[in-house]
C-alpha cells in the first residue's frame, strides 16, 4: 500500500507519548506524500483504543489483541510485525527509540532487509540525486540526527529499500490533535497467523519497571547548568532554586561530561527535548546543540557573566554576573515575596 506506519507502544493500560508524538508527524509526512496514514499496537487488552489513536488523524489502525504479545517480549513482536509489514508493504515505518523500539526496530529492518536510523530528531520528505549513479529520487525520507558526539547534524536517505525506518526520540516533536471526532478503520491482526512456536519460547515469570524520578519533559519550568556552574557542588545552587520555586534540573551535555550533572539530566540532541513555559538557563554557552534541546520553550531566561554567549541572543531576559550572587539573591527574593 506504501502508506506511513507508525508502531504505537502500549505500556500499562495505555499508548506512550512517544507514539503520539510520531502520530502527529507521520500525519505530516503522509500528508506530503498524498498518502494514508497507519498505526500498529500489539498487546493484550486494548479495547477503546482506537478512539484515543483515530483522534491524531489515524486512516488506518492495525490492532492485535492477544495475550501473548504483552508485556513485550521480542520474538513475538518483531513476527507479527515483520509478517504484517511483508503484507501492507509501507513505505515508512516509525517508531519510538526507546529501550522497546531500539530492540524492536533494528529486527524489524533486518528482516525486511531494508536500512533503519536510530535516535532522530527530524524527519522531512525531500529529493536525492545519486551522480554516481545517475539516479534522481523524489519524496524519500530524510532521518535526521547528531552524528560524531553532536558536532554535526547528519540527513541519511534510503533511496532503494523499503520501508524506510526511523526510531524518534520522545519530546522531540510536539503532538497535535487532528480531530476529535476523526474514525480510523479498525482493522483487527490475527496475530497467531505469522506467529511460531520457537517464537513463544521466552516468558516473563516477574516483571518491575521503576519509573524515572526526574520529569524533566514534563515541567514548566527547567532550571539548567552548563560548563559554566563550575562544579558539581555549585549545581546545588540549581537545585535549591528549583526546590523554591516547584522547578526541575536539566544541564547542558558539557555539564554532564564534566561530572557536575548526571546523564539523565542532559539537554540537546543528545538528550532530552523539552518545552517549559520557562527555561533558565544558567552558565550556558548556547552551542547548537544544546539549542535543538530547549529552543520551543516560551520564555528563556540567561545568567552568564559573558556578555556574549550564543545563548543570551535567544534569551527574553539575560542576567550578566556571577550565579553564585545571582541566584541566591533569587532565592531570597522568591521566598520573601510569594507566600
Amino acid at each position: 500500500m506504501n502508506n506511513v506506519c507508525v508502531y504505537c507502544e502500549f505500556e500499562e493500560g495505555s499508548i506512550q507519548d512517544v507514539s503520539f508524538e510520531l502520530l502527529t508527524k507521520g500525519r505530516s509526512l503522509a500528508n506530503q506524500l498524498g498518502c494514508k496514514l497507519e498505526a500498529l499496537v500489539l498487546g493484550s487488552g486494548l479495547d477503546g483504543l482506537e478512539k484515543e489513536i483515530s483522534r491524531y488523524g489515524v486512516d488506518m489502525l492495525y490492532i492485535a489483541d492477544d495475550k501473548r504479545l504483552y508485556p513485550y517480549t521480542t520474538l513475538p513482536h518483531t513476527a507479527v510485525a515483520t509478517g504484517l509489514f511483508r503484507e501492507t508493504q509501507p513505505q515508512i515505518v516509525l517508531m519510538g527509540a526507546t529501550s522497546i523500539g531500539r530492540d524492536l526496530g533494528p529486527r524489524i529492518s533486518s528482516s525486511l532487509g531494508s536500512g533503519l536510523t536510530a535516535d532522530c530528531t527530524n524527519l522531512e520528505i525531500g529529493e536525492y540525486e545519486d551522480k554516481k549513479a545517475g539516479k534522481r529520487y523524489d519524496n524519500l525520507l530524510y532521518q535526521i540526527r547528531p552524528a560524531f558526539g553532536g558536532n554535526i547534524v547528519a540527513t541519511i536517505v534510503n533511496p532503494d529499500n523499503r520501508p524506510q525506518m526511523a526510531t524518534v526520540r520522545e519530546g522531540v516533536m510536539k503532538k497535535e490533535i487532528v480531530s476529535e471526532t476523526h474514525q480510523a478503520e479498525l482493522i483487527r491482526v490475527d496475530a497467531g497467523k505469522y506467529l511460531r512456536e520457537e517464537d513463544l519460547v521466552v516468558r516473563i515469570l516477574e516483571r518491575q519497571i521503576e519509573s524515572s524520578k526526574i520529569n524533566l519533559k514534563n515541567s514548566s519550568i527547567v532550571i539548567a547548568g552548563g560548563y559554566g556552574v563550575g562544579s558539581r557542588e555549585n549545581f546545588n545552587l540549581l537545585f535549591e532554586l528549583a526546590h523554591a520555586i516547584g522547578a526541575e534540573v536539566g544541564a547542558s551535555r558539557a555539564a554532564v561530561d564534566a561530572g557536575y550533572a548526571d546523564k539523565e539530566r542532559q539537554i540537546g540532541q543528545t538528550g532530552i527535548t523539552v518545552r517549559p513555559k520557562l527555561y533558565i538557563a544558567c552558565g550556558i554557552s548556547g552551542q547548537i546543540q544544546h539549542i535543538a534541546g530547549m529552543q520551543d520553550a516560551a520564555m528563556v531566561i540567561s545568567i552568564n557573566n559573558d556578555p556574549a554567549a550564543p545563548i543570551n541572543k535567544l534569551a527574553d531576559y539575560v542576567i550578566q554576573g556571577n550565579l553564585e550572587n545571582i541566584i541566591p539573591r533569587m532565592i531570597r527574593y522568591y521566598r520573601k515575596n510569594v507566600k
